[in-house]
């Protein structure tokens, strides 16, 4: 499996991600800046602050996107790695796992790899270990083949 293939295919869906974000972020700007006065002036004022706290979350989403990006940026696609760290592809004998960012199951070259973050618990008992290391993964003991 080609790390560097990789990791620009899941930029590619964060890229993805962070159109939507801003999207519906700018989305719910336009329908809070659209409110018009009605009579009711609590009914005009709530609708506005609604739509506020709407873009506010959208915009949450799209920097906590953002963030991760730069997380894939940073890794070097060519470095090898003797153990497991941040930016490290691992085969096991549980599958594939990419030391990354927190995406979850990634299909990628009709492989599955879990694209998984250095402080989840999988990513914390992968952190150190070498080709032979021995985790634990859904409860059962797994090994580490390689390390790319």
């Amino acid at each position: 499996m080609n790390k560097k293939e990789l990791t620009e295919y899941m930029k590619g869906l964060l890229d993805a991600r962070m159109q939507v974000a801003w999207e519906a972020m700018e989305a719910a700007q336009d329908s809070a800046n659209d409110q018009s006065k009605s009579s009711a002036g609590d009914k005009y004022e709530t609708a506005r602050s609604m739509g506020q706290l709407d873009r506010n979350m959208h915009a949450r989403q799209y920097e906590q996107v953002r963030q991760e990006r730069v997380v894939l940026e940073r890794i070097g696609e060519s470095e090898s790695l003797a153990r497991g760290a941040v930016g490290a592809l691992l085969e096991t004998t549980a599958g594939w796992f990419f030391i990354s960012v927190s995406l979850g199951v990634v299909k990628f070259e009709d492989q599955t790899v879990l694209a998984i973050s250095s402080s989840s618990p999988v990513g914390l008992s992968l952190l150190g270990k070498e080709v032979g290391g021995q985790f634990q993964f859904l409860n059962k003991p797994h090994k580490i083949t390689a390390i790319y």
